[in-house]
């Protein structure tokens, strides 16, 4: 995989924050292949798979995606912009005996439907990860996201591995930083119950992976917070004990209630077409 991005009108400032003194303006930033410890760091911490489709972004010479089908049985897509990497990746896919597996596109990362990805790797910079982020968040939730060094900003990762890379030629640090995200189910909003817990509500806002809100039934409340991880809503056991619910296209499924909600359990909210509720 490779740190790149075409963008001469933001390469100075990139530059600088890569610390690469002695290069030039040009039309491309200089590709930087990622090791082999830190590539397989990211397909491990990303739990790769059979049944797994890997959409390297910034593929350079195919390592990744080829590695992805080699070892861990995934498909895979690999999106470059250098049609010589381009043909070069399609060769040691062969060499590899994996050319079945993995495609390689000589694309805009920018134009590439992800929709079918359900890992998506990268090694870009800050700047081409947060313009990213909007179609990333509007993945399939689940869907897990894996960043060589560079983070999303105020969308913190859910797991964040450092891996030693000795001869590491950019920046001070002789090591590298493998940042994962899970696409979180988006919950924000008002839902409604039926059944027996007919006349209840939860309400819930939502800042990535992290929710608070607030469950209503007769005459009481519950304050709710607590974590997103793909579907699944989790709040602390806390003095009410733990509350899972699963999040199901325009549902709210309690799986696993303790405490005076255990009754509910299996219990179900649709999301509210108005204001409120009834």
């Amino acid at each position: 995989m490779l740190a790149r991005y075409r963008n001469g009108a933001t390469l100075i400032s990139l530059l600088f924050n890569l610390q690469v003194a002695h290069a030039q303006p040009t039309e491309e930033v200089p590709f930087i292949t990622s090791p082999d410890n830190v590539t397989l760091e990211m397909l491990s911490v990303a739990g790769v798979k059979r049944g797994d489709h890997v959409i390297d972004l910034g593929s350079g010479d195919g390592r990744i995606v080829i590695l992805a089908a080699k070892r861990f049985e995934a498909t895979g897509l690999g999106v470059e912009i250098d049609p010589r990497l381009v043909e070069q990746s399609k060769t040691n896919a062969r060499a590899a005996g994996v050319a079945d597996k993995v495609e390689f596109r000589e694309q805009d990362l920018f134009k590439t439907d992800l929709s079918r990805g359900t890992v998506i790797t990268m090694y870009l910079l800050q700047e081409v990860n947060l313009q990213l982020r909007p179609a990333l968040l509007a993945l399939k939730p689940g869907t897990r996201i894996v960043s060589h060094d560079w983070d999303m900003g105020d969308w913190a990762p859910d797991r964040t591995t450092v891996v030693p890379v000795p001869d590491k030629k950019v920046g001070l640090e002789k090591s590298s930083k493998v940042h994962v995200w899970t696409v979180p189910a988006r919950v924000e909003g008002l839902w409604c119950a039926s059944g027996l817990l007919r006349g209840a509500s939860i309400k819930l806002t939502q800042k990535y992976q992290a929710f608070e809100g607030t469950l209503a039934w007769r005459d009481r409340t519950r304050e709710l917070a607590g974590t997103i991880s793909g579907t699944e809503l989790r709040t602390p056991a806390g003095r009410h004990g733990e509350l899972v619910l699963q999040a199901t296209d325009n549902a709210l499924r309690i799986t696993a209630a303790q405490g005076n909600m255990a009754l509910a359990q299996g219990q179900s909210f649709t999301r509210a077409t108005g204001a409120s509720c009834g």
